[in-house]
């Protein structure tokens, strides 16, 4: 059987803040290197509604305010329809930073109108304001949502802690959605109640740059393996790739957060 996937880029132009497009192609890169056809397909202003539709998992990056208003005046209608759709059936994808805000309910920014979000996760996201700092730094988290949890276990036989570096203004807090994961070391979602992003049947939501797939290549395999049983209904098991290099960065970062 061939199997061919399409990564979805949700506004490359507008939301690729801090190298989140290394996402998109870690997920090329490592479908190539199994020999699986794989095409990437940007989803922006200029893209068609039947276009929109076309693909197997999504990814989306960070952005700044002006640009996320721009986005959610783009997308409506339609496109949101095809978006809720796609995620609500559990097409997987990975949304960091701006993305999640995007997903939420609204994000009420440091300066200028409240922005409504899709309503796809129930979480909410404020800017406490231009004279509060920013959450930055390294950041390192244990996932605890469910089934994610139970399938990277039994990919990896253990509990993988998840590292990547955080730079954001708004804080997050969720409502009736899964935390992403328990913080080790960093800020999180909010920098108070402990918990970072949040998981939605196959969709990633993170405030993790790194960007998070490189890192963390373990959660590009899951979101590649989902994507695949989504599409064709059939359980598959992943050629196993060489990560000694990215196990050894991943650790070595692991190390430097927390000593």
């Amino acid at each position: 059987m061939t199997i061919h996937l399409t990564i979805g880029w949700l506004y490359p132009k507008l939301m690729s803040t801090y190298g989140d497009r290394g996402n998109v192609i870690c997920l090329e890169r490592r479908c190539q290197w199994r020999n699986l056809d794989v095409s990437i397909l940007p989803l922006d202003q200029d893209t068609d509604i039947k276009t929109f539709s076309e693909f197997d998992v999504i990814v989306g990056g960070g952005a700044q305010d002006r640009q996320q208003e721009i986005v959610m005046r783009d997308l409506h209608g339609e496109k949101a329809e095809i978006m809720k759709e796609k995620i609500n059936t559990g097409i997987p994808g990975v949304f960091t930073c701006g993305s999640p805000q995007l997903l939420g309910n609204y994000y009420e920014p440091a300066i200028g109108q409240k922005i409504d979000g899709l309503g796809i996760l129930d979480l909410v996201t404020k800017h406490p304001g231009q004279n509060v700092s920013r959450c930055i730094g390294n950041v390192a988290f244990d996932i605890v949502a469910s089934p994610l949890l139970e399938d990277l276990k039994e990919m990896l036989g253990e509990s993988p802690t998840v590292v990547g570096f955080e730079n954001h203004g708004g804080r997050t807090y969720l409502g009736k959605v899964s935390p992403l994961g328990k913080v080790v070391r960093g800020y999180g979602n909010n920098g108070e109640d402990g918990f970072e992003g949040a998981f939605y049947q196959n969709s990633i939501a993170t405030y993790a740059h790194g960007p998070l797939l490189p890192k963390n290549p373990f959660l590009a395999d899951w979101l590649i393996i989902k994507a695949i049983e989504q599409k064709y209904q059939k359980k598959i098991t992943l050629t196993p790739l060489d990560d000694s290099l990215a196990n050894k960065g991943r650790k070595a970062m692991l190390k430097r957060i927390l000593t």
